[in-house]
């Protein structure tokens, strides 16, 4: 079927805003490539220490520069239960490399933080930083120039967006990402939701709290709702830097096992000793880009990845933005129902037909650039398969015609809805995203006088004091990026639902994040730009009747523009978020982070290759350097 013409609009508009950074950085590309292994631009005392400890075997192979290497880079961690399956995968990649004549290296450890622990707490205002400093631990393990093609093993929030920005700034190499899996079905998220919501209204206890969380999140694996971790995944698949069909599978099994063994081969295959040298950067272009946006609005993914995908999309030299997201979202069907948009876990979209079948289904519709390169070749429909098993090899075949289950898994031609269930909204507050895949149409429109507060923690002390039993908007500031880190929000999610059970017309404004796990409550997430930015969501007050309509993006203080013009920014003592819990080490990241929309990133879009520069130049202070998102001062004077 041909393109739609929207999406085929839309990735127009990218390619040609794109151009001058895109450009810039497949120039990287080809300047940090060698003619054979990498390694073999290394003096021999660089060689000998890259590979002194290795075995016998595998040290004669890197001797000869003759053999591709493989980097794995890793998240692995024993306390995580998404990472702790990765302790047995790097023997399982090195046996598998070894079988194809090459040789592997673990060449680093990234972090991987857990926000199912540190919500609410003072490490979750780590969080979002995280992804920048998984984006900068990967290109330390990959310094070294030893590599000729890299596996990523990581699964999380912040960790697989980190580690693809990190892939991305050594885009020449080959990429083959590999998950872990998720847990098997614990408690099931309907009654989860449920105990969460009466612990809120004190009529469940903390010992029966923990045992329902318990039995929700309760082995090895990833947490089996449809968040931002596996959004992640949903996303490596429909990039193609998965295996196909690799994302749902459960570890510990013997088809993870295999998929593990064809991630680590398929790294060799597309390595330029390979003979199919199919490097990253070349991977993720445009297309890819807006193949993903689609991906994660077809499923009802994670909002986290509103930043998330501009941040990926950046290091790649490519722009988007927020207009990109809505323009596509109304034309993109809702193909699935996983809590928080349903009552099923990923584990039962993966038995109904997974990924490989939303993609096929999109593919069908016109509804995804099939002209895409993937880990394994040209298009993308390749990636339209089923994984079994085949002795201890991993095999692939053709998907069943129809859902398993058309209560969570549906076919374009019947979708659970005709568009993406995500917005962006706009108007004298900033602009913000919004996801109502799970918000009943009576609440997608609220008007009601604001509440403001400078904390979840101001909210929740108002909430248990009985003062929040109204109409309102709560007007929730200082937690973007640049104030404290911009943590997520769930604190305030069983409040909110209950104070709408009961009754109360409610919503959420905020510059912070929800992601993937917000529900059935309105919620205008990451307003940008923030107070910090000179946002104007500084300028509410308690009282003002605040319009938040999802069905004609309205995002309005309904103050009179004289009024609103006359006010002053709010202030905050916000100390108390940059000190405890490691927070002054990421002060940097505060100073220079971005607003929402341009991905809150650290790093500016490729530049140039500078052609007349040498190591005696030097520049006066005030000297630009143009190609950049934001040009830059040179602080080094004559």
């Amino acid at each position: 079927m041909a393109l739609h013409p929207v999406v085929e609009s839309v990735t127009k508009r990218i390619i040609e805003r794109s151009r001058p950074s895109r450009g810039a950085y497949l120039a990287h590309l080809d300047a940090a490539r060698v003619d054979g292994p990498q390694r073999g631009a290394l003096s021999c005392t660089n060689l000998a220490h890259g590979f002194a400890a290795f075995p016998a075997n595998d040290k004669l192979m890197l001797k000869q520069v003759k053999k591709p290497s493989v980097a794995i880079v890793s998240a692995y961690n024993d306390m995580l239960s998404a990472h702790q399956p990765f302790e047995h995968f790097p023997a399982i990649i090195k046996d598998a490399v070894r079988e194809v004549g090459a040789v592997a290296q673990f060449a680093g450890g990234v972090p991987a933080m857990c926000d199912g622990v540190t919500q609410g707490q003072p490490g979750m205002e780590l969080s979002l930083f995280s992804r920048d400093a998984i984006a900068m631990a990967t290109a330390i393990a990959l310094s070294h120039n030893m590599f000729d093609s890299a596996v990523y093993l990581g699964v999380c929030d912040k960790i697989v967006p980190g580690l693809l920005i990190g892939a991305l700034h050594f885009g020449h190499l080959p990429a083959v990402f590999v998950p872990a899996g998720p847990m098997t079905t614990g408690m099931s998220n309907k009654e989860k939701a449920r105990i969460r919501q009466l612990y809120a209204q004190g009529k469940a206890t903390r010992d029966e709290l923990l045992e329902c969380e318990s039995q929700s999140y309760h082995g090895a694996g990833t947490c089996t709702f449809y968040g931002t971790a596996n959004s992640n995944q949903m996303l490596m698949e429909i990039m193609g830097l998965h295996m196909p069909g690799a994302a749902f599978i459960t570890p510990g099994t013997a088809l993870r096992d295999g998929l593990t063994r064809a991630a680590a081969q398929r790294a060799v295959a597309i390595s330029q000793q390979g003979g199919s040298y199919t490097p990253v950067g070349q991977i993720v272009d445009e297309k890819c880009i807006v193949n993903a946006v689609i991906g994660l609005l077809a499923t009802g993914g994670s909002t986290n990845h509103t930043l998330h995908l501009v941040a990926i999309a950046k290091a790649a030299g490519i722009v988007i933005d927020w207009n990109d997201f809505n323009e596509l979202s109304a034309i993109i069907p809702m193909l699935t129902r996983i809590y928080p948009n349903g009552d099923a876990d990923v584990n039962h979209f993966q038995a109904a037909g997974g990924p490989g079948f939303v993609i096929r289904e999109l593919l069908d519709a016109g509804l995804l650039h099939d002209d895409v390169t993937t880990i394994l070749g040209k298009g993308l429909r390749a990636h339209c398969a089923e994984p079994f098993l085949d002795g201890e090899k991993a095999i692939w075949k053709e998907l069943p015609a129809l859902s398993g289950d058309d209560s969570v898994l549906r076919p374009a031609a019947a979708p659970f809805a005709r568009d993406g269930g995500m917005i962006l909204v706009a108007g004298n507050l900033g602009r913000a995203v919004m996801k109502i895949s799970a918000v009943k149409e009576e609440h997608r429109i609220v008007e009601a006088p604001a509440l403001t507060f400078n904390s979840q923690e101001d909210f929740m002390h108002a909430y248990t004091a009985g003062k929040l039993d109204r109409d309102f908007v709560a007007v929730l500031r200082f937690q973007g990026p640049r104030a404290n880190g911009m943590p997520e929000l769930h604190a305030l999610t069983p409040a909110l639902a209950n104070l709408q059970d009961a009754g109360r017309h409610v919503a959420l404004v905020t510059d912070g994040r929800m992601s993937g796990a917000s529900g059935k409550v309105p919620a205008a997430i990451h307003v940008s730009p923030e107070i910090l930015a000179g946002g104007p969501l500084g300028l509410v007050r308690d009282g003002d009747i605040i319009r938040l309509d999802a069905t004609t993006g309205t995002l309005e203080a309904l103050v009179p523009a004289a009024v609103w013009a006359a006010r002053s920014q709010a202030t905050a003592d916000l100390s108390s978020s940059h000190i405890g819990m490691g927070r002054e080490l990421f002060t940097m990241f505060r100073n220079a982070i971005s607003e929402a929309e341009k991905g809150a990133t650290t790093f500016p879009l490729p530049s140039p290759i500078p052609t007349t520069v040498s190591l005696h130049d030097t520049a006066d202070i005030g000297d630009t350097v143009p190609g950049s998102d934001e040009d830059f001062l040179i602080k080094n004077p004559k």
